[in-house]
């Protein structure tokens, strides 16, 4: 499929040029197939605010007070003293989202991975934004990275309109709503181009400039 993807997005001239410096996309090394919706949130508030490393040591901590499985379920996270939780490194509003999403997991709003793969990309938005700390920008997360989904385009993502910028060459990035017009033309392979656009962005970041 990635084939196709390249084909589709090389009609834009500038895209065109990144990804022939850039090569195939790797996108699909980066989908974990075998993560569940629950353990996806509650991984991406872990990270919220937070660099990549900072995050995975306080998820590991989090992680290692329920030695005897690889991600604590629901139940278990409830049952936890909130001290045990800050103990971990967690802050007191990751520790309400985190409780929040597992209560939505328990009453069964947040579904299994069998269930959201049957599901819309707009239903799992409608559905799981109601969850303290998850936004839309969260739940896109999940459908490119936990879902493997095709066509999303996550405008919020500072990364993304950096990467537009960066790419057109502009002096601000677009505003959301902009890119979401501009990136119509991307469809059905707009995950494609937001993998694209951050790696303008990170190249960018490092100095690279885009031939």
């Amino acid at each position: 499929m990635s084939a196709a993807a390249t084909r589709h997005l090389s009609r834009d001239p500038a895209l065109a040029r990144l990804i022939r410096e850039v090569g195939p996309p790797r996108l699909a090394a980066a989908i974990d197939r075998k993560q569940g919706p629950y353990e996806t949130l509650m991984r991406a508030i872990a990270h919220q605010q937070l660099h990549a490393k900072a995050a995975e040591a306080i998820l590991g901590r989090f992680i290692a007070l329920h030695p005897s499985t690889s991600f604590p379920d629901p139940a278990a996270v409830l049952a936890h003293p909130e001290t045990a939780l800050r103990g971990c490194g967690l802050s007191a509003s990751k520790i309400a989202a985190m409780h929040d999403i597992c209560r939505h997991a328990l009453n069964g709003t947040i579904p299994t991975r069998r269930a959201a793969v049957r599901l819309t990309d707009a239903a799992l938005i409608e559905r799981l934004t109601v969850i303290r700390g998850v936004g839309r920008w969260t739940v896109e997360m999940l459908l490119i990275f936990g879902l493997g989904r095709e066509d999303v385009l996550p405008v919020d993502d500072f990364g993304v309109r950096e990467g537009y910028r960066v790419l057109h060459g502009l002096d601000t990035q677009p505003k959301p709503r902009a890119l979401a017009e501009l990136g119509a033309a991307w469809s059905p392979f707009r995950s494609y181009a937001a993998w694209y656009l951050w790696r303008a962005a990170e190249r960018a970041k490092r100095g690279t400039a885009i031939a």
